[in-house]
């Protein structure tokens, strides 16, 4: 005879478990009151200001003049002062039929000057001035 085994299942127990406490935090003790003594003070570095300055940029001079020369012929200047000198002259930049131009950045005081037709003819009159970073227009008159 053969022998039946049971194929019932037992249901498993249950079992209660033991929680452990939870950590409590621990008790710190007051802290002993000292003398009181304040730390010296911090010295902090005073907040430099620092402003922009704009870089000085050299102060143009410039004079022009309105004349005619005539075709072929230029028109010089000579003087003191911003590198000019009374012996020899600087030609003129020509910017149309009657206008002539010098620009210079070399000035740092007054310009003293006067033209001259082709370096050789000196205009009427008495020397003129500009003062540096200034502009002088002109009209000088030749008798040539």
């Amino acid at each position: 005879m053969a022998i039946k085994k049971s194929t019932t299942k037992k249901a498993a127990k249950k079992v209660a478990v033991k929680k452990t406490p939870a950590k409590t935090a621990a008790k710190k003790a007051p802290a002993k009151k000292g003398p009181v003594t304040k730390a010296p003070a911090k010295k902090t570095p005073a907040k430099k200001t620092t402003k922009k300055v704009a870089s000085k940029k050299p102060l143009t001079t410039t004079i022009i003049a309105n004349v005619d020369v005539g075709f072929g012929n230029s028109l010089f200047i000579r003087g003191e002062g911003a590198g000019l000198s009374w012996d020899k002259g600087i030609e003129l930049e020509n910017i149309s039929p009657y206008e002539w131009s010098y620009s210079t950045t070399a000035a740092s005081d007054e310009v003293t000057f006067k033209f001259l037709i082709n370096d050789e003819a000196w205009a009427d009159g008495d020397n003129l001035t500009v003062v540096a970073g200034g502009t002088s227009v002109n009209s000088p008159v030749f008798n040539w």
